[in-house]
């Protein structure tokens, strides 16, 4: 990944993404999460049903603590870890807000295909460039500014849009089965936007899109 996560404050591992449970399929049993930090999106999944949980996290005192909850956790860079990871053995792939922090996820994303059984998927959280409050701050006060998290986190390498998520999977060998937007915010300015701009704008009150993938 090669960027300075040892930065970031605890709470930025410790979220838990109940949101994108319900795009984990209800009969996987096998799962290789991303980016696990310290395994609490696992809990929820061995809690519904999953039987292994693996991970790849780059922070060692986060994978540490995921080691107690997991079934086996990777320690390093991603692109580094993937050689040994079993090949069509996975039900499910999760990457919850981490493919944006990767130098080349294209290149990860085509790897992986190989490591899910025949009929599993790939799921993934990724941000939203233009989700609205980015769009008014780069175009009212023409700021492009680097923060702490966020979308404009400082150690994003790539940024997406509902179209470029799309053609990153299908670029890469899988059919986009679902998309969807997430965590949509309350304020009705992108809504006024979107009704004056005829529709154009529908994609900009979603913080992240959650996508559901699989090898063609």
């Amino acid at each position: 990944m090669s960027f300075d996560i040892k930065t970031k404050p605890e709470i930025y591992f410790n979220v838990v993404r109940k949101e994108m449970l319900p795009f984990v399929p209800t009969e996987a049993r096998v799962a290789l999460e991303i980016g696990c930090g310290d395994g609490n999106f696992a809990e929820l999944l061995l809690s519904r049903g999953v039987l292994e949980v693996w991970g790849i996290e780059y922070e060692k005192e986060q994978a540490d603590i995921a080691q107690k909850r997991m079934t086996k956790v990777l320690v390093g860079d991603v692109a580094e870890q993937l050689t040994r990871l079993p090949d069509n053995y996975f039900d499910v792939i999760i990457c919850n807000d981490v493919l944006e922090h990767l130098i080349d996820p294209y290149t990860v994303i085509s790897k992986l295909r190989h490591k899910l059984k025949k009929e599993g998927v790939m799921i993934s959280s990724i941000p939203n460039i233009r989700y609205f409050r980015n769009l008014f701050d780069y175009f009212f006060n023409k700021n492009w500014d680097y923060t702490d998290s966020g979308i404009m986190d400082k150690t994003h390498f790539r940024f997406f849009t509902y179209r470029s998520i799309r053609k990153m999977f299908e670029s890469n060998g899988y059919e986009v089965v679902k998309m969807e937007g997430i965590n949509p915010t309350k304020s009705i300015r992108p809504f006024i936007w979107n009704l004056f701009f005829l529709g154009s704008f529908w994609d900009i009150r979603y913080l992240q899109f959650a996508t559901i993938a699989r090898p063609k």
